[in-house]
């Protein structure tokens, strides 16, 4: 189990690359000259998206230290 826990943990840190672009946001950033826009509009949509998983991975584990304290009492 633990190693199981372990792999899920490196496999979300460790992303290659995403695009996380709609496709209405493609269609009109990809006939842009230059991409400097794109790879913004990118960093901004994955910042947004990970904000509340590590929000809930932090409440999470907040429970999960309450509870083993209690256990060792």
């Amino acid at each position: 189990m633990k190693r199981k826990i372990i792999f899920f943990l490196f496999s979300l840190l460790f992303v290659i690359k995403t695009n996380a672009q709609c496709a209405m946001c493609r269609a009109v950033l990809e006939s842009e000259a230059g991409q400097t826009t794109a790879e913004g509009i990118n960093d901004g949509i994955v910042y947004l998206m990970a904000v509340p998983y590590i929000l809930v991975a932090g409440l999470g584990y907040f429970i999960y230290r309450k509870y083993n304290s209690k256990k060792s009492i």
